[in-house]
C-alpha cells in the first residue's frame, strides 16, 4: 500500500476517533447536568451512578486517544495535520477530565449549599453542555462538510462568552451567600470547574477550525 493511501485512511480514522469522542462527550455532559440534579434531591445512588458513568466514558476517551496516537505515530510525517488532529483529540480527553473533576466535586457538596443558586449554576451547566453538542457538530462536519465548521464555531465562542459571564455573577454571589469556608472552597473548585472546561471546549474549537481551513 502506497504512502498517500495509508495517509489518507490515517486521517479517516481519526477524524472517526475525534467524531467518536465528541459523542462520548454529549453524554458525559448529560451525567454531569443529572448528577447536578440529583444532588439537589438528595438522591445519593443516583449521584453515584452519574459518577461511574461520566468515569467510564473518561476511560474510553482515554483508551481511543491512546490507540490513535499509536496509528498516526506509525503513519509519521507523512500525515498532513497530524499535529492539530492529535492536540484536538487529546483536548478532548482533557474535557473529559473536567467533567469527571466537576462531578467528584459536586458528589461532596450538600443540596442546601446550593439554596438561592440553584438555577443559576443549571443554567451554567446547560450552556456548557450546549457547548460540548456544538464540538460534536464540529467534529460530525469535519468528515461530511468541513466548511461548516466555520459557520459552527462562532456559536462555541459565544456560548463560552456567556459561561464566563454567568461564571463571574455566581462567583461574586457565592462569595455573598456563604459564610462556610469550606463549602465555600468547594462550591468554587465547581464553578472553576466548570468554567475550565468552557475553556478547553473553545480551544477544541479553534483546532478543529484550523483543521477545516487546511482540508
Amino acid at each position: 500500500m502506497y504512502s498517500g493511501e495509508l495517509e489518507v485512511q490515517a486521517k479517516r480514522k481519526a477524524l472517526a476517533v475525534l467524531q467518536d469522542e465528541s459523542s462520548k462527550l454529549v453524554n458525559a455532559g448529560r451525567s454531569l447536568v443529572m448528577a447536578y440534579n440529583t444532588i439537589l434531591n438528595n438522591d445519593t445512588n443516583g449521584i453515584h451512578a452519574s459518577i461511574e458513568r461520566i468515569k467510564s466514558i473518561e476511560e474510553e476517551i482515554e483508551n481511543l486517544r491512546r490507540k490513535i496516537t499509536m496509528d498516526i505515530y506509525e503513519i509519521g510525517s507523512l500525515m498532513v495535520n497530524r499535529e492539530e488532529l492529535l492536540k484536538t483529540i487529546y483536548l478532548m480527553d482533557e474535557i473529559a477530565g473536567h467533567m469527571s473533576g466537576i462531578a467528584f466535586r459536586l458528589s461532596v457538596l450538600r443540596a442546601d449549599i446550593f439554596k438561592g443558586i440553584d438555577k443559576e449554576v443549571q443554567s451554567l451547566l446547560d450552556l456548557v453542555l450546549d457547548e460540548v453538542f456544538k464540538l460534536n457538530e464540529m467534529a460530525r462536519a469535519l468528515s461530511m462538510n468541513p466548511m461548516a465548521v466555520l459557520e459552527i464555531s462562532p456559536s462555541v465562542e459565544r456560548l463560552e462568552k456567556q459561561i464566563d459571564d454567568k461564571y463571574r455573577a455566581l462567583v461574586v454571589k457565592v462569595l455573598s451567600n456563604l459564610s462556610d469556608p469550606k463549602d465555600l472552597i468547594l462550591l468554587k473548585d465547581v464553578l472553576d470547574g466548570v468554567e475550565g472546561m468552557a475553556d478547553k471546549c473553545l480551544e477544541a474549537s479553534d483546532r478543529m477550525t484550523i483543521l477545516a481551513l487546511n482540508m
